[in-house]
């Protein structure tokens, strides 16, 4: 499918009545669409605890893929055509049942050894990662920030828009959206339309545009 799109759908924004507005809008997509859950207050409980437990960051990155899977869960909650699958024959088989396939990263990601294991990979990354294991896919993140038009990657990384090891895991042929809270509104009719919600990021850093986002700081 060479016109797969994946959802990276970011933990923060878990708060309603904007996270069933989301789920329903996924829920109308007319191409084959592939979500990804973010960590979240999941992930966050990770982060906040290692210094006082003490487990390394190989533990660390094993208990946040972790918490990938309990956000998952709750969206496969919220919605009617969302299951949860976990390899790319099960992703398969759900989009061929016309349903929204919801991904359990830890069975592939676990034994990717080209996957750091430290908090410079995040849910942005395992998304560039699936999507480019589907050859011409479109890849949107969610996100909280609204992202000016016209951002390239470099600045989008600089900014902390997306984590450290988002540029390295992307195929260079994966198209990059970002998505951000002005574009629930027409999120559900863009996706059955056929078209991805947000502003599409440019590959290629133009140097007029070294400026971060302030809304990113």
């Amino acid at each position: 499918m060479d016109d797969i799109l994946i959802v990276k759908f970011g933990g923060s924004s878990i708060s309603p009545p904007d996270l069933v507005r989301w789920v329903r809008a996924m829920e109308e997509s007319q191409r084959p669409l592939i979500l990804v859950p973010g960590g979240g207050p999941f992930a966050d409980v990770v982060r906040d605890y290692q210094a006082q437990v003490g487990y390394d960051d190989d533990a660390a990155h094993h208990m946040a893929i972790l918490a990938m899977e309990q956000f998952g869960r709750a969206l496969v909650s919220l919605g009617e055509k969302l299951v949860p699958v976990a390899t790319q024959e099960a992703i398969g088989k759900a989009l061929d049942d016309g349903l929204v396939p919801v991904w359990m990263p830890a069975k592939l990601v676990l034994q990717a050894g080209e996957i750091h294991h430290d908090w410079s990979t995040t849910s942005d990354s395992l998304a560039a990662w699936l999507a480019g294991r589907y050859p011409g896919a479109s890849l949107c993140l969610i996100k909280q920030i609204d992202l000016p038009e016209g951002r390239d990657l470099d600045a989008v990384s600089a900014a902390g828009v997306v984590d450290p090891s988002f540029v390295r895991q992307l195929h260079p042929a994966t198209r990059v959206f970002i998505a951000g809270p002005s574009d629930l509104a027409m999120a559900g009719r863009r996706l059955a339309g056929g078209t991805v919600p947000g502003r599409e990021v440019t590959p290629a850093h133009r140097p007029e545009e070294c400026d971060l986002f302030e809304a990113a700081q």
